[in-house]
């Protein structure tokens, strides 16, 4: 938290508009359409009821398909399941970790033999790292289906220059507290329709109609941004490109310092990709240890480290469901690291992580 963030909460407790509503609220969403370059954008409690008012705008029903990147948190699934709807999960890429366009084009193909032609692409860009959105986009071109993106892990990454968030019909972000910036808690939908976000908005106030008395036509939800926390927003939208600016610094401090070791890869970006670098992840091979023991060497020295997301088709609650892919997300989960990444890391505290794993 810097200045900014503390007189903007100072100003809403002055004023006492800490409710749901307020002029930082709107302050916020306009922030975000020109940081994002979407033409609306709608501020609400969680990046999953963003996603989850996404899936209730494509009017996703029970056991419509909705095609799901397999390596991500289950914050980007559970709504598909908030809405009775089936998810086919999809394969990574080994170039960006995230949804493979073969395999996808494969679960499309499959499913439209089916007769149940896909409802929805739900898209991640994993760590910050932009997908392939130039093949991922001419698919759903091609057979028609809209694009939910969730870049709640790349506010800041880029694809040839264009801000990740801006490509599907759909766009998804957090602040939640572990993000590049955060509110706390929260999140946003953009999109490019008024009508949409209108509409997103209405149901997200309990799809209460404009009547003097309390009138509901239509289930709601309460998934409203308090005034506090878009204050809070505003003040680290400030800060955001020099937040990226220092994700980056780590990583190319970890890159510099590990990538001698012939056992340790980073995430690379191909041309035209940009990404935030939200966390410094890398993968482990050929080496005479595992990520489960730099992790536990690591926590003895109080640093704490995480394996990559368990992809959602190895999950005990969706194992059920479909899988369209040849393994390549399960092996990023078995070999790969997220590291220390935090923006207000100092150099010293970075290099006491590589001197551990140096070590070891």
């Amino acid at each position: 938290m810097g200045n900014e963030e503390l007189a903007n909460i100072i100003d809403v407790f002055n004023t006492n508009w800490i409710a749901p509503v307020g002029s930082y609220i709107d302050l916020f969403e306009s922030k975000l359409s020109e940081v994002t370059k979407v033409t609306f954008s709608a501020a609400f409690n969680s990046g999953t009821a963003s996603i989850h008012l996404a899936l209730k705008l494509l009017d996703v029903q029970t056991e419509d398909i909705v095609l799901c990147q397999s390596l991500t948190f289950a914050a980007t699934v559970n709504p598909v399941i908030y809405q009775n709807g089936t998810p086919v999960f999809i394969d990574s890429e080994r170039e960006t970790w995230n949804m493979c366009p073969a395999q996808l084009e494969l679960a499309i193909n499959k499913y439209i033999s089916l007769g149940r032609k896909p409802k929805a692409i739900l898209l991640v860009h994993l760590y910050g790292m932009p997908a392939k959105i130039d093949e991922i986009v001419a698919l759903a071109t091609k057979y028609s289906i809209p694009i939910i993106e969730d870049a709640a892990e790349a506010l800041g990454s880029k694809y040839n220059g264009n801000p990740c968030g801006s490509f599907g019909k759909y766009g998804i972000l957090s602040f939640n507290g572990n993000k590049i910036i955060t509110t706390s808690a929260g999140g946003a939908l953009l999109s490019n329709s008024k009508k949409d976000i209108d509409k997103a908005k209405y149901w997200a106030s309990q799809a209460k109609e404009p009547t003097l008395h309390y009138e509901h036509t239509e289930l709601g939800y309460n998934y409203r941004m308090s005034n506090v926390l878009a204050a809070i927003g505003v003040g680290q939208l400030s800060v955001l490109e020099e937040r990226v600016k220092r994700r980056r610094e780590i990583f190319e401090i970890y890159k510099t310092e590990l990538s001698n070791f012939k056992g340790i890869s980073f995430l690379e970006e191909a041309k035209g990709f940009y990404s935030n670098r939200w966390l410094t992840t890398i993968l482990i091979g050929d080496l005479a240890t595992t990520p489960e023991k730099l992790i536990e060497a690591l926590n003895n020295e109080s640093i704490e480290s995480r394996p990559l997301w368990k992809p959602m088709h190895l999950q005990p609650f969706y194992k059920e469901f479909d899988f369209i892919g040849d393994g390549v997300s399960e092996s990023l989960f078995n070999h790969g690291l997220c590291l220390p990444s935090g923006s207000n890391l100092t150099n010293e505290e970075i290099f006491r992580v590589i001197k551990v794993i140096k070590k070891i």
